[in-house]
């Protein structure tokens, strides 16, 4: 039997216009294109398998043997996907965790459709200061161990929900940093202050399922900071450890941790962090989807992670909730 898939990144799929904050969603446009036609490309591999994509733009165009389907005149992307939902047996959405965004999707799909994370998951890991203090409590180091440390010499204030490198600054006097806080949160922001962690920006790309989180990839995140002390996300190389770096094994060690912590994290999931010289491994953020180290993973690593996805949620949990979306499809 074919399993219909929709796929919905939520910038390209006609978000991009609600978003409501155009220099954001510029930034962002170029990486959620790259991953959904990684996904897409992907999927249209697998046996049995019929993809369907959101587009909106014109000549914003899928992988070959894609159906594209745009919303419909004055149609919110969430009635858009709430009815592309009711057509497809899953959804594998990828959208900000800005504003409650990607939450509001999941349960606007459902769990019997739902190829990802839980709803759960997704809202404590939308907060970056929850997502910290949680981890902490679980034993996972963060940067706040880092908060009293005598040899801190740089902050960083972003966005608590915010995607990429967007609205992020770092400064290099901490009253500078709190002043920069206050006046964006008077604005109207939600903010987060943190010591900089000095270090190799990484990302860990894992695959989580109800009995592992598989640590996929250590990937190396290309960070450029401006002389305003603007952050910018500049890409990502790909599997860019070597597979007998002295990091592999307690980065793995800390995958199974961050997932233990979070046991919502299901399919891709991903961790940023950075390799301190002196104390290892300490977390930034978790992201509770698909991300950017997504994009030439599957060839990287000579698999496709999609058909995995797909196999782990077909065969593995889920099977009433799935007979009865047929059944009211």
């Amino acid at each position: 039997m074919t399993t219909r898939v929709f796929v919905y990144e939520y910038l390209s799929g006609g978000g991009w216009s609600d978003y409501g904050d155009d220099a954001a969603a510029d930034e962002l446009l170029p990486l959620g294109l790259s991953m959904r036609d990684a996904m897409v490309a992907d999927l249209r591999r697998v046996a049995d398998c019929s993809v369907s994509a959101a587009v909106c733009e014109p000549g914003n165009t899928l992988p070959a043997g894609a159906v594209p389907l745009r919303p419909r005149a004055n149609e919110s992307a969430f009635d858009f996907v709430a009815r592309q939902s009711a057509l497809h047996d899953l959804v594998w959405l990828v959208a900000p965790e800005t504003d409650g965004l990607l939450a509001r999707f999941q349960r606007t799909v459902g769990n019997a459709r739902w190829l990802g994370c839980s709803v759960e998951a997704i809202e404590l890991t939308a907060g970056k200061k929850a997502t910290l203090a949680h981890l902490a409590a679980h034993g996972v180091q963060t940067t706040l161990a880092f908060a009293d440390a005598p040899d801190i010499a740089r902050w960083v204030v972003k966005p608590d929900d915010g995607a990429g490198g967007v609205a992020t600054y770092v400064h290099t006097r901490q009253a500078d940093a709190r002043g920069d806080m206050a006046r964006r949160t008077e604005a109207g922001a939600t903010l987060t202050l943190e010591p900089w962690i000095e270090g190799e920006a990484l990302s860990l790309s894992l695959l989580c399922t109800a009995q592992n989180a598989e640590m996929l990839s250590i990937n190396r995140q290309r960070i450029s900071i401006d002389e305003h002390g603007r952050l910018s996300f500049d890409g990502v190389n790909v599997d860019a450890v070597s597979r007998t770096d002295s990091r592999r094994a307690p980065l793995a060690a800390l995958a199974q941790q961050v997932a233990r912590a979070i046991p919502g994290l299901h399919g891709f999931a991903g961790i940023d962090l950075v390799w301190h010289p002196e104390r290892g491994p300490v977390v930034i953020e978790v992201n509770p989807r698909v991300t950017c180290a997504y994009v030439g993973l599957s060839a990287a690593l000579g698999r496709n992670l999609a058909a995995e996805l797909l196999a782990d949620r077909l065969h593995g949990c889920g099977a009433q909730e799935r007979e009865l979306a047929r059944a009211v499809a």
